[in-house]
């Protein structure tokens, strides 16, 4: 019985090894699905099954990983909220200041970035806007959220590129043309669109040219006239001409005063007298 047994034995430790030296290898990975044997088919399989139990290990341990992970950020989350909430406290503000001052501070900022793609002569145009960017920061500097680290360093930065923002308004000049060629007076003048695009700004052209201008009706070919920059009448622009309607308005007047003098009375009918007529 001993014998039997130890033939037995000695019998599978051969065949075992000789069963996986006739194992056939997986096929070269390059080899397509449809031309390979039974054996190298059997043989593909078990590899990738070697692969996918590989690679369900390491997932399992990135999913552990992430989890972890989440627990840590959780936990860091709510550190840092606690943090807030206490510097909140010693700021006297909430939690929905805060959220109230970064919407405002951003829509500032918003506001800036669309102000530093125009050009030289658009932001001239816009210089009561820049002031009025640069005192809304100033005020929203004045609230205590302002000095959080969250805003700080964006508060010196918008006060940075406000700043670049101003420019000074150019003064044009315009070479006056013939009345035949060009139609120049200061009416027209004012309303070319790359003076004014509006001919009842021409007060600003006279007030700014009157040591040529003695009768803005009056221009000359060849003068070169400085053209304000555009914006609302000043007070001595409207002050004058209101002065230069009045003068019309009584030269006409006068016109018509002399018109009626110099014209004579038309002749009345004589009625006759005698009868039968």
């Amino acid at each position: 019985m001993k014998n039997l047994l130890l033939i037995a034995l000695l019998c599978g430790g051969m065949i075992a090894p000789a069963l996986a030296q006739d194992q056939t290898p997986p096929p070269p990975a390059t080899k397509p699905d449809e031309e390979l044997t039974c054996d190298e088919a059997d043989a593909r399989i078990l590899q990738y099954k070697g692969s996918n139990g590989t690679l369900s290990t390491k997932l399992g341990g990135i999913k552990t990983d992430i989890q972890k992970s989440e627990s840590d950020l959780a936990a860091a989350v709510q550190g840092l909220k606690a943090c807030n909430d206490d510097i909140y406290s010693m700021l006297g503000a909430t939690e929905a200041d805060v959220a109230s001052f970064r919407q405002r501070l951003g829509q500032l900022e918003g506001r800036v970035r669309e102000m530093q793609r125009m050009s030289d002569d658009q932001l001239a145009d816009k210089q009561d806007e820049v002031k009025a960017l640069e005192t809304q920061l100033n005020d929203m500097r004045k609230e205590r959220v302002s000095i959080l680290p969250e805003f700080y360093d964006r508060i010196i930065a918008l006060a940075r590129d406000i700043k670049g923002l101003y420019r000074e308004k150019k003064i044009k000049g315009y070479t006056v043309g013939t009345w035949a060629e060009n139609r120049d007076c200061l009416w027209n003048i004012s309303g070319r669109p790359e003076i004014y695009a509006d001919p009842f700004q021409w007060p600003k052209i006279w007030q700014a040219n009157t040591d040529k201008i003695k009768n803005p009706d009056v221009i000359q070919p060849g003068w070169v006239l400085t053209v304000p920059p555009a914006g609302p009448k000043t007070s001595d622009e409207m002050k004058a001409e209101r002065s230069y309607w009045r003068k019309k308005r009584a030269a006409a007047v006068r016109a018509a005063d002399a018109t009626t003098a110099t014209t004579p009375a038309p002749a009345t009918e004589k009625k006759s007298s005698e009868a039968g007529h």
